[in-house]
């Protein structure tokens, strides 16, 4: 009989349980991180049957919070936020404060204090980083205008929250204190920022020379084994250093180590290398919340999970959609956004677990966050295939049918009209640099083409010059729908991921079995995959490209 191993079989049971529920989520259209959270109610001890230890779950979901900070920082791009400035910082500054706002009249109707009230709006107002990202990534959004606008608004977002983080510790051990006067708050609120700044000034001084350096010997070993080990080494060094030396939180100094790692060379392969760890605690992570998570409280308290609801998709939404308005934007880009912002996830429970930690949040607040992120994840797709047909109906409205060999006048197009007259054409996705290139050789042999991009401006320069072209995502059947696929003899499809190419693939097999597909993928694995998904031809593009180097010296080639 084997001694007792809590930290494994809660490790077991979590992994197992969530792969089971995480794929039964995906088959019916919603997010895996709804089946964790449901896996950690089932271990949880709520729940009837095998119960994990509850004592680990804070540890993991620690652990959970560095590997999902790490990441988070890894992706932040201060030029994606520059981007969008003008709307996305102030955008996002009013959504979060007007939605804690909500969320803290909430909080005082339930009886909360002052501070318990300010971090349960806190909780509501800010969206998930995974949910956003894989839904913008899902309608091949995150290029477009639209996505960039959500994506920036997301970023300001996060760094608010990690802010927060920092600053609520102080502030409530503050408070907790009998006598304590407005001027040692604000002292109190000055060391703690000082100790940060000095944390930042020491990454960008320090870290930003020493991370690159380590990378670079960590590469030069050829070995990615020791690579992946100096990132994971650099991310959690970092995290626990911020917390032992510069007496801030876990999150903040696993952010900046990922901030940090994004602006090297090494960034997309640090990324790659680390994801199936990330992957693999940030699911630990959110079967560690569900531990914590009492079910019960849909039936205690059915009237504040309603306006807890009400907050996460009609509150912040309604209040996003009005300051995209407001910034001029269109009723497509306010939609978006606003679908965007009505869910919450990691950094709600990450607040909330704080709070708990802290002794100003009770299991109540924990288990209206939860149970708001869980419902308000699982509706988030539905909202999106609402926003997604009510763009298809204003392209059907705003595109015509246009023969660029006459100057007749546009006529509209009907839904089941293709909008090509021609047959036997060739159809390509993306019109990046490759679908340029591919679109100048395809017209030198004298092909019929038909472009399909969401770039509204290539668009409009692209029927200037008199080509077939349709605005939309090629994933949609409208759109491939609309290029006549059904009379087509190929689709090129130039997307960099391989996911969103497999999702058209397997489309374009339902509407027009006989199209030749051909597209690209960077790694092996990428290959294989896209030729089991039903790809004509996959080109190989590293190897395409070491053969035109080579054909520089042998001309034969």
């Amino acid at each position: 009989m084997h001694a007792p191993m809590p930290l494994i079989s809660t490790m077991v049971g979590g992994l197992v349980l969530a792969f089971i529920l995480g794929m039964l989520a995906h088959r019916v259209k919603i997010s895996p991180l709804v089946g964790y959270l449901a896996a950690g109610i089932i271990v949880g001890p709520f729940t009837p049957g095998y119960v994990a230890d509850l004592s680990l779950a804070p540890q993991l979901a620690e652990l959970g919070v560095i590997m999902l900070m790490f990441g988070v920082g890894l992706h932040f791009s201060i030029n994606d936020l520059l981007a969008v400035k003008h709307i996305a910082i102030p955008g996002a500054i009013l959504q979060i404060a007007a939605a804690t706002l909500l969320g803290f009249c909430l909080g005082q109707m339930l009886g909360w204090s002052l501070i318990t009230g300010i971090l349960f709006g806190l909780c509501l107002s800010t969206a998930s980083t995974v949910v956003l990202l894989r839904a913008m990534e899902e309608r091949q959004l995150i290029t477009t205008k639209k996505g960039k606008i959500a994506i920036g608004w997301l970023v300001v977002e996060d760094l608010v929250m990690v802010l927060a983080l920092v600053l609520f510790p102080v502030i409530t051990e503050m408070l907790s204190k009998e006598g304590v006067s407005p001027t040692e708050i604000l002292y109190s609120l000055i060391i703690t920022l000082t100790k940060v700044i000095a944390f930042i000034a020491f990454m960008l001084i320090i870290g930003k020379r020493v991370i690159p350096w380590l990378l670079i010997r960590a590469a030069r070993t050829d070995s990615d084994e020791l690579f992946t080990l100096a990132v994971l080494a650099i991310s959690i060094g970092i995290a626990f250093g911020a917390v032992e030396l510069f007496d801030v939180s876990f999150a903040l100094g696993a952010f900046f180590a990922g901030v940090i790692l994004n602006g090297t060379e090494f960034s997309h392969r640090a990324t790659n290398n680390t994801l199936p760890l990330r992957d693999a605690f940030a699911v630990l992570f959110f079967v560690s919340v569900g531990m914590l998570f009492n079910p019960a409280v849909i039936l205690e308290s059915p009237f504040a999970l309603i306006g807890t609801l009400f907050i996460i998709l009609l509150g912040k939404s309604i209040i996003a959609y009005g300051l995209v308005r407001f910034f001029k934007h269109s009723k497509e880009t306010a939609l978006t956004v606003s679908i965007s912002l009505a869910q919450i996830g990691e950094f709600a429970f990450i607040l909330a677990g704080l709070g708990l930690a802290l002794g100003i949040a009770d299991s109540k607040l924990h288990n209206l966050v939860l149970a708001g992120a869980i419902l308000s994840i699982s509706i988030n797709p539905f909202l999106f295939t609402i926003a997604d047909k009510f763009a298809l109906s204003r392209l059907r409205k705003n595109t015509t049918l246009t023969d660029t060999t006459s100057k007749e006048t546009a006529k509209p197009i009907d839904k089941q009209q293709p909008m090509m007259p021609f047959s036997d054409h060739i159809v390509i996705v993306g019109y990046g640099i490759i679908g340029q290139k591919l679109l100048s050789e395809l017209n030198d042999a004298n092909e019929e083409v038909v472009i399909v991009d969401h770039g509204k401006e290539k668009v409009r320069l692209l029927k200037m010059e008199g080509h077939h072209v349709i605005l939309g995502d090629g994933i949609s059947e409208e759109v491939l729908t609309l290029s006549g696929i059904a009379k087509a003899k190929w689709l090129f499809i130039t997307l960099d991921n391989p996911y969103e190419t497999a999702q058209i693939m397997q489309m374009t097999k339902s509407l027009a079995s006989h199209v030749k597909i051909v597209t690209y993928g960077s790694h092996l694995d990428e290959i294989e995959y896209l030729y089991d998904q039903g790809a004509y031809e996959v080109i190989e593009v590293k190897k395409d490209i070491a053969i035109t180097m080579a054909s520089k010296v042998i001309p034969s080639l």
